[in-house]
C-alpha cells in the first residue's frame, strides 16, 4: 500500500534528502543564510532532475541536536526553506526535525502543505547521544487532529538508527506497536548508523508484521544495492551515496541519482 496517492502507480518511490547546512543558532551557522537557501535549492533540482519520487527536508547540520523539542528560531528557518522548496520542484515533500521534534515538523509541513513528516521516536524510549529520546505519538496524534492535518502522513523509525533502546523489545513489536497503538502511517528500517546497510531480512520481517502499512529503508542504500534493497522495500529515503563522491558533506550528484532510480526500477520492472 503506498504511503501517498501520488505513488499509487510506483512500486517502490526513492525519496531524496535535502540535508540542511547548520541554521542560525547552531554552532555550525556559517552566517550564510543566502548560500544555505541555495545549497538546498540546489540538491532539490538535482534530485528532481535525476528522478526521485519524493524529497524530505531535514535539519541535519545542527548538530549537536536537541533531543526533543527545537528553538523557535529552527522551525522559522525550517519552513521558510520547506515553502521555498514547495515553490521550486513539484514532488511530494517531508519534514524531519531532528533529533526528535514531531510536533515542530508537523507544525513545518502544515505551514507549507508539505505531504509527510518522520519521526526517529514515535512509541518506546530510546538513550542516544542527545539523552533519551521519548516516544511522541501521544502527543503528536492528537495535534494532528487539532490542526485538522490528517492528510500528512507520519513515516516511524523502528529501531532507529544511531540510538538503543531503552529496555530490549524486539524489532517486531515495536513495529505492530508503532502503527497499531502508535498510529503510524508507514515504518522506516535503517541500519545502526547515517550511511549503514539497512538488514534485509529485517525488513522483511517488519513488512510482514504490520502489512499493508509500507515499509521503507532508511539508510544505506546505495547504486549497487538499490535494486535489491527496491525488491523488498515499499520506498527507498537515500542521502550519503548520492552526494558527490559519495560523501555527505558535499552536493547532490544528479548522475548518482539517475544510476540509483534506474537501479530501482529496473529491479522492480515485471518480467
Amino acid at each position: 500500500m503506498p504511503l501517498l496517492s501520488a505513488w499509487s502507480s510506483i512500486p517502490c518511490p526513492v525519496i531524496g534528502m535535502l540535508h540542511v547546512p547548520a541554521l542560525p543558532g547552531a554552532p555550525g551557522f556559517s552566517g550564510n543564510l543566502d548560500g544555505i537557501r541555495a545549497a538546498v535549492l540546489a540538491d532539490a533540482t538535482a534530485l528532481a532532475a535525476g528522478g526521485v519520487h519524493g524529497l524530505m527536508l531535514e535539519n541535519f547540520g545542527d548538530t549537536p541536536f536537541y533531543p526533543a523539542a527545537v528553538p523557535a528560531i529552527t522551525v522559522a528557518h525550517m519552513t521558510s526553506l520547506a515553502a521555498a522548496v514547495r515553490r521550486h520542484v513539484d514532488l511530494p515533500l517531508g519534514i524531519n526535525m531532528l533529533r526528535n521534534d514531531a510536533e515542530a515538523a508537523l507544525a513545518v509541513a502544515h505551514a507549507v502543505g508539505a505531504d509527510f513528516i518522520r519521526v526517529n521516536v514515535l512509541v518506546g524510549a530510546y538513550a542516544a547521544d542527545q539523552g533519551l529520546l521519548q516516544g511522541a505519538a501521544h502527543q503528536l496524534l492528537r495535534q494532528r487532529r487539532a490542526w485538522d492535518a490528517v492528510r500528512i502522513q507520519i513515516l516511524a523509525d523502528v529501531h532507529v538508527k544511531h540510538a538503543v533502546p531503552l529496555a530490549a523489545r524486539p524489532l517486531i513489536d515495536e513495529a505492530v506497536d508503532a502503527v497499531r497503538r502508535g498510529g503510524a502511517d508507514g515504518l522506516i528500517v535503517t541500519g545502526k548508523a547515517t550511511g549503514t546497510t539497512t538488514d534485509v531480512d529485517e525488513l522483511r520481517a517488519v513488512q510482514e508484521a504490520v502489512k499493508p502499512a509500507p515499509v521503507l529503508v532508511g539508510s544505506g542504500v546505495n547504486v549497487d544495492n538499490g535494486g535489491a534493497m527496491a525488491a523488498s522495500a515499499d520506498g527507498l529515503i537515500v542521502g550519503t551515496s548520492l552526494k558527490r563522491d559519495g560523501d555527505v558533506s558535499q552536493p547532490i550528484d544528479v548522475r548518482r541519482v539517475a544510476a540509483l532510480v534506474e537501479a530501482v526500477a529496473a529491479a522492480r520492472r515485471p518480467d
